[in-house]
């Protein structure tokens, strides 16, 4: 996986309405278990994660590289934003383009979060990395997924067969996104 680049890591924490984004912690080593072995959350992802691997396997500090946001509502984690890199796609319109990735945990589901906190972490990067092009890949089956993206400004570039299920990417130019 590719860095961001030149981009100063971590970022001074970003507030929304109800959010706020910022690098992880030790204190979200819990909540990154509860989301890499939920099974509603990996519904679209190839499945979970065995709690007892992530358990032992997971670093104090998870997902401590540039690009990766925690969310947290009322002092707790919620979710996870990642923006990166991935030079070793087989999509030609992703390659060198930065890419949106999102988890939340089940109980933030429905509520507007990950569309609030998406389009924080867009504006950031915006701001970093000017007229930056991002992709989004989902499962056309996972509907929230498809939903969050349109609300984001993504527009579909291509459906194809991956991971034994046909996926959608989308692609933004910077703007602003509606919703």
């Amino acid at each position: 996986m590719e860095e961001l680049g030149s981009v100063p890591w971590p970022p001074e924490s970003i507030r929304t309405e109800r959010l706020v984004l910022r690098a992880p912690e030790a204190r979200d080593r819990a909540a990154f278990v509860d989301l890499l072995a939920s099974p509603e959350v990996h519904a679209y992802l190839g499945g979970p994660r065995p709690r007892d691997e992530l358990e032992r396997d997971m670093p104090e500090v998870p997902q401590q590289r540039p690009g990766s946001f925690v969310v947290v509502l009322g002092g707790a984690m919620i979710g996870q934003i990642l923006l990166r890199r991935n030079p070793g796609t087989a999509r030609p319109a992703a390659v060198g383009k930065a890419d949106l990735g999102y988890l939340f945990l089940p109980r933030a589901w429905g509520r507007g979060y990950a569309t609030e906190a998406c389009a924080a972490a867009l504006g950031w990067l915006e701001g970093v990395l000017p007229g930056e092009p991002v992709v989004l890949t989902t499962q056309t089956a996972n509907r929230g997924s498809l939903r969050l993206a349109a609300k984001l400004g993504f527009t579909e570039v291509e459906k194809f067969q991956a991971w034994g299920a046909e996926q959608w990417l989308g692609i933004r130019s910077s703007r602003t996104p509606s919703g």
